[in-house]
């Protein structure tokens, strides 16, 4: 079995060929498809095939794609252009006859306004019209996208945000990858679609009171209108598209988007997501 794994450079992709490994998978029939192959030397090194791959450069996509029987297709990170990437490796995943591809949408796709959510739409309309079999790995939010902050919220004294009293299924990044891998190691996965997110919902306001818990500084939550939190963000140097994106994104956890409750997460990874509290004590210990 080959199984190619694209965006092998990004934190996602490497989790999830570590967790192949894990699983025993042999090394010769991964390959992790990157930018830039010399930040996969260490995978090179176990034995894991490496191959460079730009999704926007429809050449190495196929030839990343060559002889593969299943394909991680990991979301591509320039907003505004992954859905003609994303087709780009879809085209070629048809054109080499894969068996499966499974590609990490986001959380709820079908149902939430988000504006981040619209290029996974897109996507997910591609794959359904292709022809080529496939399963959605829905992710919900990352606990890293909060505890990676961890710095810069401490020196604020505070976190801002606009999501109200909504709460969101975070999960680790390692739970997602685990997720990923156990699909494409299984059988019988063509035309599932996998709601993911952690065991327990949290609010920010659980987030302020864990990262107090955690660092001993008392941390409070400032609740801000979506366009002042994104004149916040643009102000600490967020591009403003972006900024208006993350304020959006804000509003979409308030309404509940990014809210996951069917366990499909644990019962993949076969054990309790990775807990809030967990991630911010372990984010606190590393500051």
């Amino acid at each position: 079995m080959s199984i190619v794994v694209t965006g092998a450079t990004g934190q996602l992709g490497r989790h999830v060929i570590e967790a192949l490994l894990e699983r025993n998978v042999p090394a010769q029939d991964i390959v992790a498809a990157g930018r830039s192959v010399d930040k996969l030397a260490d995978f090179a090194e176990q034995g894991v095939q490496v191959r460079r791959m730009d999704y926007g450069d429809a050449a190495s996509v196929a030839a990343a794609l060559r002889s593969a029987r299943r394909v991680l297709l990991v979301s591509g990170s320039e907003v505004g252009q992954r859905v003609e990437q994303h087709r780009t490796v879809i085209e070629a995943a048809k054109a080499e006859g894969v068996e499966l591809l499974a590609y990490t949408s986001i959380a709820n796709a079908d149902t939430t306004g988000m504006l981040l959510a619209a290029e996974h739409k897109e996507t997910e309309a591609i794959l359904r019209g292709s022809g080529v079999p496939f399963v959605l790995l829905r992710n919900g939010w990352y606990l890293e996208n909060y505890t990676g902050q961890l710095p810069g919220t401490l020196a604020q004294g505070g976190l801002a945000g606009a999501a109200g009293s909504g709460r969101v299924s975070g999960a680790a990044r390692a739970d997602y990858a685990h997720a990923a891998a156990a699909v494409l190691v299984a059988d019988g996965q063509a035309g599932k679609v996998y709601e993911l997110g952690g065991d327990e919902a949290f609010t920010m306001a659980d987030l302020a009171a864990e990262i107090t818990a955690a660092t001993g500084k008392e941390i409070g939550y400032n609740n801000l209108p979506a366009e002042d939190y994104a004149g916040l963000l643009a102000g600490a140097g967020v591009p403003a598209a972006f900024a208006e994106i993350l304020a959006d994104s804000d509003l979409g956890i308030a309404r509940g988007d990014l809210l996951v409750s069917t366990g499909d997460l644990r019962k993949l990874i076969g054990r309790p997501t990775t807990s809030l509290a967990e991630a911010v004590r372990s984010a606190a210990a590393a500051v």
